[in-house]
């Protein structure tokens, strides 16, 4: 047959060379990948998916190539294949785990855990997407007790490292150390480093020379910024120098889709091509947003780089969260205060140049969102009392200092216990042993605060959103604090929102965003509406009505001066 180019391997990189023209177009439309304004010369990674790939466009267009090329190219094709079977081997649901030794006694793990932990082992990285409350933590502590694994750094938020160390003793016999500082010294011996984000800067050096076999990122959203901070370059640092990488977050995708290539980088780099790469082929929208989020998140499925399964996935088929909207009251006075400076930075945003446009833009979004807050930080309070004198637990999240000020004078009756950004670590995993165990009923939180905290499913079911985000998955990470494992009543989440200032826009942006992170999370899936039923709601404010009634009657028969009431 006639050759139509030629194809050989250089510095690690198959080469397409001397393609006729009306082949570059099907090789184009084929491989997305190469820029359409490419011709003649086609470069391509040697790993074992191009491998693949070329090998099967090698049967359609025959290309030139000397033995020993075509004889590397056909290994990578049937590694390929080899490993593609054995993946799907390790998912499918007679898969039996092989024995992990290191488990504490009367420990076990689950088949979806150990199938993740396989998974990555086989392949050497992945996201790892699972619902949140499935047990992530112990998928990856699996995963350590893998051969060849050992030392391992987790990274983690800071609030998370004494739950990730008391995690790892009760379930494994592995030996933790918990990193202290930002500043290197000498480790002790250990199987388990933990690693705050915010010390991985100070201790950059030390993650040459392969000691560290494996890192495993929990919450990697805190990296969707990639390396333009200083614990992302640490981060991009470590995982390059391990042999495996594992990221855990059922919500990697905060905004906007092209958030994900950055996550990718981390755990597999190259596995979306260079950012320009990904951009031309996946994205639109001036590059933020992703064109088709399905089609993204059916090619990282695979290329068994993503795992993600839902509770109903693996049998944890708990009733939908109830989602209930409620517009309340704001105080207009407090909207009105700002409206002159909103409205100077407003034509900032609209006309000024590019720099004042961002800063402007910046501002604005800060001094309304905060003054909508304060506006309604009354009436939200209300709203609360209404639950808490029902004898209801609440965690009530915001985002403002000055509005949790006025929760807590409000509700300063129900000794609020508070996790937000102004306690220390201590403070606040005393808020939550007081909230867990009944001193108080009412948890105030930061909507970024707190994400993979574990206990307060068997306190609280019914969150109350005081404030919101921009990003609809840190409401679901809200949420997904009670809406765990070991949680037996229905959730309820209650999104307190105003007609005026921030909240209109906010809401209609966060529908934009949470189609971008749906589609590559979970293609194929659409928007669902949410379940809503306020029956239970209406109910308890009957319950008040009538408790507050037989209270003014009671203060009527003691009180002779209430006069014709009296006579009730």
């Amino acid at each position: 047959m006639k050759k139509v180019g030629k194809l050989y391997l250089m510095d690690d990189q198959w080469v397409m060379e001397n393609i006729p023209p009306h082949i570059s177009i099907r090789l184009k439309q084929l491989f997305p990948r190469v820029p359409k304004w490419q011709t003649d010369r086609f470069v391509f990674p040697n790993d074992t998916t191009h491998c693949a790939d070329i090998s099967w466009f090698t049967q359609r267009y025959p290309l030139e190539m000397t033995e020993i090329d075509m004889e590397l190219l056909q290994v990578g094709n049937e590694k390929f294949n080899r490993d593609q079977l054995e993946m799907e081997q390790i998912m499918h649901p007679d898969y039996i785990p092989s024995k992990l030794v290191g488990l504490r006694e009367g420990q076990k793990v689950r088949l979806y855990q150990a199938q993740a932990s396989a998974l990555c082992y086989k392949r050497g990285s992945l996201l790892l997407g699972d619902d949140v409350g499935l047990g992530k933590t112990y998928s990856a502590a699996a995963f350590m007790l893998e051969h060849n694994t050992l030392p391992t750094i987790v990274v983690m938020q800071t609030h998370l490292q004494i739950q990730w160390q008391e995690k790892l003793e009760l379930f494994t016999t592995l030996r933790v150390h918990k990193i202290k500082g930002t500043r290197p010294y000498n480790l002790p011996e250990a199987d388990v480093y933990l690693f705050r984000y915010s010390q991985l800067l100070g201790w950059i050096d030390t993650f040459e020379g392969g000691f560290f076999k494996t890192v495993i990122f929990d919450e990697i959203q805190e990296l969707r910024t990639g390396v333009d901070s200083g614990k992302g370059r640490a981060a991009f640092k470590l995982s390059k120098e391990v042999k495996y990488r594992l990221g855990l977050s059922a919500t990697p995708i905060y905004n906007y889709g092209t958030e994900i290539w950055n996550i990718m980088e981390f755990i597999e780099q190259g596995v979306l091509g260079s950012y320009d790469e990904f951009v031309r082929e996946w994205c639109t929208g001036g590059a933020r947003s992703v064109r088709d989020p399905d089609a993204l998140g059916t090619y990282l499925r695979e290329q068994n780089v993503m795992l993600r399964r839902t509770k109903r996935d693996v049998g944890q088929q708990m009733p939908p969260v109830n989602v209930i909207v409620e517009h309340i009251d704001s105080n207009r006075d407090a909207l009105k205060s700002v409206e002159d400076l909103a409205r100077q930075l407003a034509m900032k945003v609209t006309y000024g140049t590019f720099i004042e446009r961002g800063q402007a833009g910046r501002e604005l979004d800060l001094l309304v969102r905060h003054a909508t807050g304060v506006s309604k930080a009354h009436s939200v309070a209300q709203y609360a009392k209404l639950l808490l004198d029902a004898e209801i637990p609440i965690m009530l999240v915001g985002w403002h200092r000055d509005v949790y000020d006025i929760w807590l004078e409000e509700l300063s009756g129900y000794a609020p216990a508070m996790y937000t950004g102004s306690e220390s670590e201590k403070q606040k995993n005393e808020s939550v042993r007081r909230f867990i165990e009944g001193e108080t009923s009412i948890l105030i939180m930061s909507l970024r605060s707190g994400a993979g905290i574990d206990g307060l499913q068997y306190r609280c079911s019914t969150v109350i959103a005081g404030e919101l985000d921009w990003s609809p998955k840190v409401h679901e990470q809200v949420i997904g604090r009670v809406n765990r494992e070991g949680q037996v009543e229905n959730i309820t989440a209650i999104y307190l929102n105003t007609d005026e200032g921030s909240d209109p826009p906010m809401v209609e942006i966060l529908g934009i965003k949470a189609s971008q992170s749906l589609g590559i999370m979970d293609p194929g899936k659409q928007l669902e509406a949410k379940h809503s039923d306020k029956s239970h709601i209406k109910a308890l404010a009957q319950r008040f009505i009538d408790k507050k009634l037989l209270n003014q009657m009671q203060q009527c028969q003691l009180d002779p001066n209430m006069g014709m009431v009296n006579q009730l």
